[in-house]
């Protein structure tokens, strides 16, 4: 069995933001020869999330939407009197994207259905965060 590791940096210029991330963790497993196994794409962030999803119209406009109705911005968290931080919400977010995926590999290519894609989704942005990529099997 092998393991490569690959890092993805971001710093969004939004505050909330989504990006298809498919083709660097692709790029990820070629670098790795990996025939036969799994990758792992975890946000290193606990304010950021990692999913997976189709790639459709209209599909991220709603997943923000739900996500901002379910944990809103606003002032009164709890977690914004420790820390002073006003990111409760994106806490709260990550837990609803999850920060990591596991997607099979096969043939030395990602096994994911006919429309689905990996995103990074960004919840406190503007400033630098990081992803990690892990292609384990052989």
């Amino acid at each position: 069995m092998k393991a490569h590791t690959k890092y993805l940096w971001f710093n969004t210029k939004r505050h909330r933001d989504y990006i298809n991330i498919t083709p660097e963790v692709e790029k990820a497993l070629k670098e790795s020869k990996i025939k036969e196994g799994f990758i792992l794409v975890s946000a290193m962030h606990i304010t950021a999330g990692v999913y997976v999803n189709d790639a459709e119209p209209g599909i991220i406009q709603d997943i923000d939407e739900m996500l901002e109705r379910l944990a809103p911005y606003r002032p009164d968290y709890h977690h914004h009197h420790g820390m002073g931080s006003g990111n409760g919400d994106a806490h709260l977010k990550n837990i609803l994207t999850h920060h990591q995926v596991i997607v099979p590999v096969t043939d030395g290519s990602l096994d994911l259905g006919p429309w689905q894609q990996i995103y990074y989704a960004e919840f406190d942005g503007q400033r630098k965060k990081r992803v990690i990529i892990k292609v384990i099997g052989g």
